[in-house]
């Protein structure tokens, strides 16, 4: 998931494009047939590294096939997809009112990013995108789930009225007023305090 990558590059993986070992990255080709590598974490990269072994494929083979050793079709990795999300509503109550498609898991690769601080450009760069503009929707709607949390939040407990303050902050600001000292330096540059006269 956090990858980013689009169902199209995701099935065009071949063993080949997967570097596994320090700085584990995936090659994939996007839209417009633009080449780019994706950092993997390390808990990512150690699964495609099972995986891997398990698969026993050449470097030209698909890195995800299908039954019959073809590359999965975006309707392969949807019905794969929503039969894992099946499984996780029984055990995850959060997901049962989700809908979660191959899409939605590129979104939420974007705001983790977003949400850990990663620059719009870095994660236009990381999701293939033509200009930073395109990712710009994503701080928009990052935006929106900070209004919604604060939306959520219990409001502070303040009566409504005009803030009236006490006499002895009101003596406190009105001698700030009165009062202002001023600062002389002397021919052998110290400095002088001037008290103030009220």
């Amino acid at each position: 998931m956090h990858t980013g990558l689009r169902v199209s590059a995701r099935t065009g993986l071949q063993c080949q494009d997967v570097v596994r070992g320090a700085g584990a990255h995936g090659h994939c080709t996007g839209t417009g047939r633009k080449a780019r590598c994706t950092p993997l974490r390390q808990d990512a990269a150690a699964a495609l590294r099972l995986w891997l072994r398990a698969r026993q494929g050449g470097p030209g083979d698909p890195g995800f096939p299908n039954a019959r050793g073809g590359a999965l079709s975006r309707d392969g990795v949807a019905y794969l997809l929503a039969k894992h999300v099946a499984t996780a509503r029984q055990h995850c109550h959060a997901v049962q009112r989700k809908r979660v498609s191959p899409h939605v898991l590129r979104h939420t690769a974007a705001m983790e990013l977003l949400l850990h601080g990663v620059d719009r450009a870095v994660i236009a760069l990381w999701l293939g995108h033509a200009s930073v503009e395109t990712t710009q929707r994503y701080v928009h709607a990052s935006l929106a789930l900070q209004e919604q949390a604060l939306a959520k939040m219990t409001p502070l407990q303040v009566p409504l009225g005009r803030y009236r303050p006490d006499d002895q902050l009101l003596a406190f600001l009105k001698g700030l007023s009165l009062c202002r000292v001023s600062w002389a330096i002397t021919p052998g540059n110290r400095h002088v305090t001037v008290p103030c006269s009220a």
